[in-house]
């Protein structure tokens, strides 16, 4: 039978755990914020809104610290197993890649904001589509996790091989533009960039997935992590 929290004998280990809940709940909805942020902030040409996501960063860094330390408290103090157990260590996981998310929200403000300097480029378009994608992925993955939803899980889960698609399409446009005036080589190597962070968000929001689906199975899934990143070209921030 699986644990839930209504079953402990010691409320104050429930409390525990629906805090913990609360707090990534938290930490995911300012991950997402922040997606949607930085790239309206690039189509916008909005510097302000830009500055203003790089500087939020540090809320998502200071959230995954408390859940970092929350969850050594729980494990030293309520020595948790089974179901309960699953539950920490998802949280610790999950946190992480909320984190890395946030960077990559970061990454694309901070690169918005060299490229809000210059002319428009026609290739920006093209990022918001991503960049709705991801975030409708990253949402289905943590409103999975909130629901100990497997299947909600899953279906994002498969999704990430569309970023991948876009991400493709995308990166030999830009080639395009490149190759025909080298004055956009500058400003089409930061859209690369910040497509590149928006393709690495979708695979944070796939380990979310695997995450939840392992919390409510106890086991891992056993599809091949879909992936369609065909440029085999090393690009990260």
């Amino acid at each position: 039978m699986t644990t839930t929290m209504s079953d402990h004998t010691v409320k104050s280990f429930d409390d525990d755990l629906q805090h913990l809940n609360h707090v990534l709940a938290e930490m995911g909805g300012l991950a997402e914020s922040q997606l949607t942020s930085a790239i309206d902030a690039l189509v916008r040409r909005d510097s302000e809104l830009a500055g203003r996501v790089v500087q939020a960063d540090k809320r998502i860094d200071d959230l995954e610290q408390e859940i970092g330390n929350f969850t050594v408290r729980i494990l030293a103090l309520r020595q948790p197993m089974a179901q309960d157990l699953r539950e920490v260590v998802a949280a610790i996981k999950i946190a992480a890649d909320l984190e890395r998310i946030g960077d990559y929200a970061k990454n694309i403000a901070k690169r918005a904001l060299i490229l809000n300097q210059g002319a428009p480029l026609r290739p920006v378009a093209s990022i918001p589509r991503m960049g709705v994608l991801a975030q409708q992925i990253v949402k289905g993955v943590l409103d999975a996790y909130i629901e100990k939803d497997a299947d909600r899980a899953q279906a994002a889960w498969r999704r990430d091989e569309d970023v991948d698609e876009m991400y493709n399409s995308l990166f030999r446009e830009l080639l395009t533009y490149m190759m025909e005036d080298p004055r956009n080589i500058g400003p089409c190597t930061h859209l690369l960039f910040i497509a590149k962070n928006i393709e690495r968000i979708g695979d944070h929001a796939t380990n979310i997935a695997e995450i939840v689906y392992f919390l409510v199975h106890g086991k891992s899934l056993d599809e091949s992590r879909p992936k369609g990143d065909t440029t085999n070209v090393a690009i990260g921030d």
